[in-house]
């Protein structure tokens, strides 16, 4: 069963939590997050990528970089831009973006559950960037971002959650992509302990949603202060990480599209005659077309959007990684068509998410940096459950979360 735990969080003051609230670390490159930061001193830019206050060549893992922000927590606390809750508390963290609203519960995660896989994953890291991450944690000894996680509705859960929200939250603003950040307090020693037995009794498991790297650093870190502590008695802070745990059905995953460098030598009407034997191929025209459903895909290649729909045998819905259609386009078009074997290496493919839209693919190709797009419908959040449940690990890129969640709400001391 899945331990959460309240814990006494650092929060911004009232009037500089929507200044401070910035977009995870992982999803803007250094420039873009300069430019965010902009005049504003107290982003949080200037903790989770303090190389901003840098010059731009500075090597962005020394260890310059993490001591500037630690320094920069250190002189919030002492200034009292950031203050600690007098007790433990949870946290509901709501999100509304086109019209729809999820609320989240947050608290810290066990890194037991974490190495005994009832935190369940979907993606395999990347040893650079958890190591980045790592030295970040221990530097500041905190944890500076929660991570995403997800779990199989709870009715009595939800009460809970609908019960809170009915008071005034403590934070509540918009960002400038027009996105709405609320928060709300949970410190009432009962409230906080039903919510704790309740995933402690009835929920089984919980889902690593977006954030694979922080959470593996996290608890590594954790594993590292067991072994270094005569005294572990497996309650300090250090035993558990901030996340956010949201009801799966009110999530939403949105498409992560491919581009493509090169045809491989295949001329456009070529392909389009070699495709066909696997996929049921129409023209669609100028007009941007996005896949409306699963084993659906659009194609845009010299100005033209085709509609592609996987011919039966090409997947097979009882498998949790053949029923993907990740698995579809690489199986039947990247792999043997164009040559492209591994994702994660290869310099010919890129990857778009979503959220900028089909735009995108298209201005790519058109401007001749790509030859061709490939959208693809959603995976589902049952598929992503399924294939954790399962043991198995996604292919790389595959889901796209949004919206993101802003870090600089709330900060989680490991000590």
């Amino acid at each position: 069963m899945a331990i959460i735990k309240a814990f006494r969080g650092f929060r911004p003051r009232k009037d500089l939590a929507k200044s401070m609230a910035s977009r995870p670390y992982d999803v803007l490159s250094s420039e873009e997050a300069r430019a965010e930061a902009g005049d504003n001193q107290y982003s949080f830019y200037h903790v989770i990528k303090s190389e901003i206050d840098f010059p731009k060549d500075v090597d962005h893992y020394s260890p310059a970089i993490y001591d500037k922000a630690k320094a920069t927590l250190e002189s919030w606390i002492a200034g009292g831009i950031l203050k600690q809750d007098p007790v433990p508390c949870i946290y509901i963290y709501a999100q509304t973006m086109w019209g729809k609203t999820q609320y989240g519960i947050m608290a810290c995660a066990s890194v037991q559950d974490y190495l005994g896989n009832v935190i369940r994953k979907h993606e395999l890291t990347r040893i650079e960037k958890e190591i980045d991450r790592k030295t970040h944690i221990r530097v500041t000894n905190f944890n500076c971002e929660p991570v995403f996680f997800a779990f199989r509705d709870h009715t009595e859960i939800n009460k809970i959650i609908n019960a809170t929200i009915s008071g005034v939250p403590e934070f509540d603003f918009k960002t400038p992509d027009d996105i709405r950040h609320q928060l709300w307090v949970i410190n009432n020693a009962a409230t906080v302990k039903k919510i704790e037995d309740i995933f402690r009794d009835e929920v089984t498991c919980t889902y690593v949603a977006d954030g694979h790297h922080r959470t593996a650093a996290a608890a590594h870190v954790g594993e590292e202060r067991r072994k270094t502590n005569p005294s572990h008695s497996g309650n300090e802070e250090y035993n558990f990480f901030m996340a956010v745990h949201f009801p799966a059905s009110q999530l939403t995953i949105i498409d992560y599209n491919r581009l493509v460098t090169d045809l491989n030598g295949y001329t456009t009407e070529a392909l389009v005659k070699r495709l066909s034997g696997s996929f049921d191929i129409s023209l669609k025209g100028n007009k941007e077309y996005k896949p409306a459903r699963l084993h659906e895909f659009s194609m845009y290649i010299d100005g033209n959007w085709y509609a592609m729909m996987a011919k039966p045998g090409t997947y097979n819905d009882h498998d949790p990684i053949d029923s993907l259609d990740v698995t579809v386009l690489s199986k039947y078009i990247l792999d043997p068509v164009l040559d492209i074997k591994d994702l994660r290496q290869s310099k010919r493919i890129d990857f778009v998410g979503g959220i900028r839209g089909l735009g995108e693919l298209k201005k790519r190709v058109d401007s001749g940096e790509m030859a061709a797009a490939f959208a693809l419908f959603p995976v589902s959040m049952e598929q992503l459950m399924n294939i954790a449940d399962s043991g198995n690990i996604m292919p790389p890129k595959t889901t796209w979360f949004e919206p993101k969640l802003r870090s600089g709400l709330v900060l989680h001391f490991l000590e």
